[in-house]
Formats: structure tokens, sequence, C-alpha cells
């Protein structure tokens, strides 16, 4: 008898909870936290949420297999996390910067051009998956690399520690 009434209970539970529970949301974020440097004079942008939202799906479609977490697999000394890309050459840590070097990729020291190597605009014939990459996707992408430090802080390009 009990074990009928625990079953009905948990019935009872589960539909109650779950006609209050219509979806699940993703953490809003505020002004503040979607403001990020737009170029190397230090002019600011707000991310629209579809901007973010859009960032985040196409970092992981075109971006993600080599840089999960914000590292870099190529070379794990070289993440994404905002002091390796303000050290870059040019600066990296912009929307302009990063746009940028996802059209014409170059080294770290901005010496020669990685093109062939790295995805990129200037490479699409060699990946497919930049062919239909707009400049609103690329600053979409961008806006999410530099974001993501301050949704999820030292994890961000944290390398093996976290990855």
């Amino acid at each position: 008898m009990i074990k009928k009434y625990s079953q009905l209970f948990s019935f009872i539970f589960f539909f109650v909870f779950s006609a209050f529970v219509t979806t699940a949301s993703a953490i809003d974020l505020d002004d503040a936290t979607r403001t990020v440097v737009a170029d190397s004079s230090g002019k600011t942008i707000v991310l629209t949420p579809e901007q973010v939202k859009r960032g985040k799906r196409l970092f992981g479609a075109t971006c993600g297999a080599c840089h999960v977490g914000g590292i870099s697999k190529q070379n794990p000394n070289v993440g994404l996390d905002p002091e390796a890309l303000s050290l870059a050459t040019p600066r990296r840590d912009n929307i302009a910067g990063l746009v940028d070097y996802m059209k014409n990729p170059t080294t770290y020291d901005g010496l020669e051009s990685i093109a062939e190597t790295h995805p990129s605009v200037a490479s699409a014939d060699i990946y497919p998956r930049m062919r239909s990459i707009t400049e609103e996707d690329l600053t979409a992408i961008a806006g999410h690399v530099l974001l993501q430090p301050k949704v999820i802080t030292e994890k961000w390009g944290g390398g093996k520690i976290y990855y």
C-alpha cells in the first residue's frame, strides 16, 4: 500500500514540477558583462544577446575542435586568454584584431602568414567551414572569445589545468 502511494506521490510531484518549470533558460548577461573592446583605440561595444548566442555556436562549430576552453591545441603555450591576445603582434585583444586574424592569420609575432595551416577566410578553399562565414559571423566569434574570460574567468585559456 505504501508503495502504491509513493508511486502516486512521485507522479503528482513530477507533474506539478514540470507544469511550473517549462524551460531552462541561460544566464542573462548584463550590459557590463557583454561590453567588449572593439578596436585598438579602446572603443567598446555591447554585444547583443543574439551575437553572444551566435558567437558561441559558431565558435563551437568552426574553432572549438582546436580551441576547446580557449586553449590552442597546436601550441598550448599560447591560448585565447586576454593576456596572450594582448601580447600578440598586432594585438588581438579586441574585436577588430580577432576579425583581422580570422581573415588573415599570422604567427604570434606577426611576421608570417599561417593561412595554409590555420582556418581562415583567406584559406576558405582549404577549410570548407570558412566558406560561408560572414563579417557578422566573425564579429560574433570574436565577441565570444573576448566575453568568455568574463563568464568563466581563469578557466578560459587555462590549458591543462582545466581541460
